[in-house]
């Protein structure tokens, strides 16, 4: 139990020996590897960066052919803070648990590597180091991405107030839906005023809680609309037929490139939601246009309430 407990505790290098097979695999490793970074699932962790500790301890199958001091014949450490890298640059994340499960994914996606020891620690939470540690087996539980030309490639409407309150809006739907492409529908801030603060991400916050009512006041309006706030139900909806409502706080937050414009810029929202989404269009019912500024490559069509939606 003592050994268990010391191995715990020591860096996975040690716990890589220990549970090695009888002939020990080559190793690579990377040693207080630390980063600044947005992450955490608490409130107070928003906003801010806080150090990350990275301890990896990568088990390799050896190299059978001439190395010639060639760095491209072999897996190295680069691929290991490139995997860190791209896991924080891929989205925000709440929990170190997802962070390390990502991490090692990305080098077990290596062909010589075949265990990967993923120790992850937060050093400003507290008086000590608080973390997680993973190991995981190359072909064991790694999940496949899904072909580009299987993804969804919705139509993103965004309705105005005036949109979502005209009698025409079922008809409306129904017309967006009668070519079979996944429908998710966005709106702006609701008409009532809105409280100011003067603090950023407070306001942020109120201003997007402030589109989502509208959102669940649109979903009054139709019963087949249905307010939608993660991926994965979106992801769902879009391939199970359910027209959505978008409610956008908790990708809008979690973003790592979240929009640059001011949250109630809400038609300039859509837009960069429906290009995060690879979505096939912006139709923009009864509004203006968003702003042409940074905006992504992607089809933007304005209908005034007289004109065909299609």
């Amino acid at each position: 139990m003592a050994s268990e407990i010391r191995l715990a505790f020591s860096h996975p290098a040690e716990r890589s020996l220990a549970t090695a097979p009888d002939a020990p695999h080559d190793r690579i490793s990377l040693r207080d590897h630390i980063r600044e970074v947005e992450i955490g699932a608490f409130q107070a962790e928003r906003g801010i960066t806080q150090r990350i500790n990275f301890n990896i301890v990568v088990e390799v199958a050896p190299f059978t052919g001439p190395l010639d001091d060639d760095v491209d014949r072999i897996l190295s450490y680069d691929r290991v803070t490139e995997a860190i890298g791209a896991e924080l640059a891929a989205r925000r994340v709440n929990l170190l648990e997802t962070l390390a499960e990502g991490i090692a994914e990305r080098i077990l996606a290596e062909p010589q590597a075949l265990r990967a020891f993923v120790r992850i620690e937060k050093l400003d939470r507290g008086p000590g180091a608080l973390g997680v540690e993973i190991v995981r087996e190359a072909g064991t539980g790694r999940r496949e991405a899904e072909p580009a030309s299987e993804r969804p490639h919705p139509r993103v409407v965004y309705l105005s107030d005036a949109a979502i309150d005209d009698d025409r809006l079922p008809g409306w739907i129904d017309a967006l839906c009668a070519d079979g492409v996944p429908l998710i529908l966005c709106v702006g801030p609701h008409g009532l005023p809105v409280p100011q603060v003067g603090h950023a991400l407070v306001q942020r916050r109120i201003d997007l809680l402030a589109i989502e009512q509208n959102g669940w006041r649109l979903a009054a309006h139709d019963s087949r609309a249905k307010v939608v706030a993660t991926r994965t139900e979106l992801d769902w909806a879009m391939k199970n037929g359910q027209v959505c409502v978008w409610a956008p706080s908790k990708i809008v937050l979690d973003a790592t490139q979240g929009p640059s414009g001011p949250s109630r810029d809400a038609v300039g929202l859509s837009l960069w939601f429906a290009a995060e989404l690879g979505a096939r269009e912006l139709v923009v019912i009864d509004a203006a246009a968003p702003d042409a500024t940074d905006a992504p490559a992607l089809p933007v069509r304005l209908v005034t309430p007289g004109e065909p939606v299609l």
